[in-house]
């Protein structure tokens, strides 16, 4: 049994599939969460293909880092799975048949009305002196192993089977063995403000934390048309950890403003719905260059039938003339890059969809189409609210032509939020 309470863990996703584009890890997603709630925190996550010696020099490095190892994938019967023989090689000890685990296997089979194929005997090889784990959706029993202060656990790749698996050894074998401090997290959404005007309102109140009765650790990641603030607390208990998140939550909030889009994770267009059914308001959408986007991602919440009336995608001039109402005249001498015609845009989408509330974007997406005075990535999102309420944004955003669509999608969806604050 491991000498010292674990605290620190390590995960190897194995197989070869997961080194190219067509496969990603999502298992260490799952198994990060579920040891932080015990308190473990993950020092790094690697991917090693179906080679017995690059999967033993990360077993030997990872055991050497941490008091936990956790594996997926590479416990099935064929050649490429070699999580088994590398594991007992590692740890030294040899492979015996665990008859229990062979007759579980052809029962399964059997319950499917099929004989056991002799190359699943393969998945009953067990290193000596370790626990074999009863996997009660698949045929890949997972393992075990304690020795020198550490552990190593070793689960099948498919996700359903990973899952049940590891909540079973988390409750029985991990838990009793931990500290007992969950790791809690909260993650901070922003918009308006550049990663480092973030960091230099928010880094007075955070830097405090990392010293308070329960430490607060703080990360900042930029993503496309916003920040992240993500929050990481470790408590005696879980009401203690969430208490200090609440109380951080709440510091941010008074010196972020407006620019607090969630202090729960949620999304720019999950908020924005909320806001809009609070007030039982109602939107409708015109939208140019993102062809669709903002509708698509209002449309992604659950329930948003009740204030998304409807959508025009009106990409030509035609269109924005015959099914907006927007002026002709306006878009010659303009152009449809413009403040007038987003505002007319915002106005007709309001007016046509019979709603509180109009948004619209208009721009150019690129690689082409842009000029020396509306060069790539320029962008108009314009609103039409209630008792005249109209607000225009000329945005110049980077990017290729994806990240601009999203962005302007962002600045949409936040111009809507900023008037529902009113």
């Amino acid at each position: 049994m491991p000498a010292a309470r674990m605290s620190r863990a390590v995960i190897i996703a194995v197989g070869s599939e997961l080194l190219t584009p067509s496969r990603i890890d999502t298992n260490s997603l799952f198994v990060t969460q579920r040891l932080n709630e015990l308190g473990i925190r993950v020092r790094y996550k690697a991917v090693v293909g179906d080679h017995r010696d690059d999967l033993a020099d990360a077993l030997k490095l990872a055991l050497s880092r941490a008091d936990l190892v956790v594996t997926s994938g590479g416990l099935g019967p064929t050649d490429d799975d070699i999580t088994r023989e590398t594991v007992a090689a590692v740890f030294g000890l040899p492979l015996d048949e665990d008859e229990g685990v062979v007759a579980s296997i052809r029962a399964r089979f059997s319950a499917r009305g099929l004989p056991m194929p002799a190359i699943n005997r393969r998945q009953a090889l067990v290193p000596r002196g370790a626990a074999a784990l009863a996997n009660a959706k698949g045929t890949a029993p997972g393992l075990w192993i304690e020795r020198s202060g550490a552990a190593c656990v070793a689960l099948p790749g498919p996700p359903r089977e990973l899952r049940a698996m590891l909540e079973v050894v988390a409750r029985e074998r991990i838990a009793p063995l931990s500290s007992g401090h969950g790791i809690f997290r909260r993650v901070i959404r922003v918009t308006g403000r550049t990663e480092s005007h973030v960091d230099e309102a928010a880094h007075p109140v955070y830097s405090r934390w990392r010293s308070g009765p329960v430490p607060i650790e703080t990360s900042i990641l930029a993503s496309l048309g916003q920040i992240e603030l993500h929050l990481a607390a470790r408590g005696a208990t879980e009401d203690a950890a969430v208490g200090a998140l609440d109380q951080a939550t709440s510091e941010l909030a008074g010196v972020l403003g407006r620019d607090l889009v969630s202090s729960d994770g949620s999304q720019l267009e999950a908020v924005v719905g909320g806001m809009l059914r609070e007030r039982a308001a109602r939107v409708a959408v015109a939208e140019s260059c993102t062809g669709g986007l903002v509708a698509s991602r209002l449309t992604d919440v659950a329930g948003s039938s009740a204030y998304v009336q409807a959508g025009w995608v009106v990409y030509s001039n035609e269109a924005k003339a015959a099914l907006l109402g927007v002026d002709a005249a306006s878009i010659a001498a303009h152009g449809a890059v413009s403040e007038p015609v987003a505002r007319a845009m915002a106005t007709g989408a309001r007016e046509r969809g019979g709603v509180e509330y109009g948004i619209a974007v208009t721009g150019i997406a690129g690689p082409g189409g842009g000029s020396a005075d509306k060069p790539v990535g320029t962008v108009y999102v314009a609103l039409a609210g209630p008792e005249g309420l109209q607000r225009v944004r000329r945005l110049s955003l980077p990017g290729e032509r994806e990240q601009v669509k999203f962005q302007a999608s962002q600045a949409a969806l936040d111009l809507l939020r900023r008037a529902l604050l009113r």
